[in-house]
């Protein structure tokens, strides 16, 4: 037979395949979700020195870890567990983002706080991470809503020359601060910035109590940088008051989590080229209690 027929036979079944496939209504299957999996590393009970803690999530099953920053961690030594188990540290989070928010009055905290967010950037780009987690401000009865705003967004710009340079993102999560309270409003934020170095950390147990976390992931989109994975119990919460929620395990709350998989279908994060990270944020424990947690984010990830 002649190659070159040979060629346009082959090449004229795939298109009147194709074109039936089409006509009949039908499309290609998707192609499986991938995402990598992390854990938070204090979460990790067992283990004396970062390489030891490394070597039980890559044994666990783990791509990653977030790592808090500023620490009394030495660079050479997270670096060398890197090296030495494939685990990478794909995110870090701001250490003192709570104890001293960018919101501050006090203008010698807020440069500390600026500081502190500058030291965690540079640690990023030592890691080869991508983001750096961030707590923006803490609203209380002293520390108005409208001010944590201005404050912690004048924060947050001292520091985009470094996230630029350093090539990490500064992502902002929900957390029960008593800010950002809707997914709207948390869009809103981010986009006020108008740079590709603040998106938005997204912790889906933290919405559960008063939210349904697919609204947030469809209303925030492509804002979304990284995700928190933990569950969340609303009768645990009714009877014994919201903080017990989080008692809940993975798999054994009200998350939702096909509604959740399917929302982070519709904006791309599952099967995105350059694949995305999630890491759990939930009770820890030894060696065993690392594998189980990895165990039910992989059967989360086919729901």
């Amino acid at each position: 037979m002649n190659p070159r027929a040979h060629t346009l036979d082959r090449r004229t079944l795939l298109a009147s395949g194709a074109a039936a496939f089409a006509l009949a209504g039908l499309r290609a299957p998707e192609p499986p979700r991938k995402l990598k999996k992390a854990v938070m590393i204090g979460m990790c009970g067992d283990g004396a020195t970062i390489l030891e803690k490394f070597e039980i999530l890559r044994d666990a099953g783990f791509d990653g870890a977030e790592l808090d920053s500023p620490s009394a961690l030495k660079r050479d030594d997270v670096l060398a567990a890197m090296q030495k188990t494939g685990i990478a540290v794909h995110g870090l989070v701001d250490s003192v983002h709570w104890s001293v928010p960018l919101n501050s009055r006090d203008a010698g905290e807020r440069k500390r706080a600026i500081d502190a967010l500058n030291t965690a950037l540079e640690d990023g780009a030592a890691y080869g991470s991508t983001s750096v987690l961030l707590v923006p401000c803490v609203v209380d009865q002293r520390r108005p809503y409208d001010e944590a705003w201005k404050l912690s967004q004048e924060c947050i710009r001292a520091c985009l020359p470094t996230a630029a340079r350093c090539k990490v993102a500064i992502a902002i999560e929900n957390v029960w601060n008593s800010f950002l309270l809707s997914p709207l409003e948390a869009a809103r934020y981010v986009d006020e910035f108008e740079s590709p170095w603040v998106r938005f950390h997204f912790d889906i147990g933290n919405v559960i109590h008063y939210g349904w976390p697919e609204q947030w992931i469809r209303i925030l989109g492509s804002r979304i940088a990284k995700l928190h994975v933990k569950d969340y119990s609303r009768e645990l919460s009714d009877k014994h008051g919201k903080w017990k929620g989080f008692d809940a395990d993975l798999l054994d709350g009200d998350a939702g989590w096909p509604e959740v998989m399917k929302a982070l279908d519709e904006i791309g994060y599952t099967r995105a080229a350059d694949v995305n990270w999630w890491t759990a944020e939930t009770a820890g424990g030894d060696r065993k209690r690392m594998k189980a947690i990895a165990e039910k984010m992989d059967r989360i990830l086919k729901l």
